[in-house]
């Protein structure tokens, strides 16, 4: 699980992508086939809230490397539901991942 830090009371953590520590911790072929999929959804618009949810991260601060590593989350959940649970994709349920963004990176949502 993503951990996000908490600012003290009167401190402002600017918006992050998953920590650098996650990120080595994860297989290198396997994170760069799922920004591969990240960015085939955005070079073809589809689905179309993948663009949307891109922007709304950059809009909150993120860069958009870290705004395509967030997404690349939604995409895994739906990766292991479809995988690991024998459930078929399910567009929605993905639209939806992708609105919850960046709160379930961080356990969240």
């Amino acid at each position: 699980m993503l951990k996000r830090r908490r600012p003290q009371r009167g401190q402002v953590v600017p918006p992050q992508a998953p920590d650098a520590h996650h990120a080595q911790a994860t297989n290198p072929a396997l994170r760069a086939q799922l920004l591969e999929i990240v960015e085939q959804q955005l070079s073809t618009g589809e689905p179309p809230e993948t663009r949307a949810t891109l922007e709304r991260l950059v809009g909150m601060g993120y860069t958009r490397e870290g705004a395509r590593e967030l997404i690349a989350v939604a995409v895994t959940s739906e990766i292991f539901d479809v995988m690991a649970r024998g459930e078929p994709y399910d567009a929605a349920r993905y639209k939806a991942a992708l609105a919850r963004l960046p709160e379930i990176a961080y356990g969240e949502g």
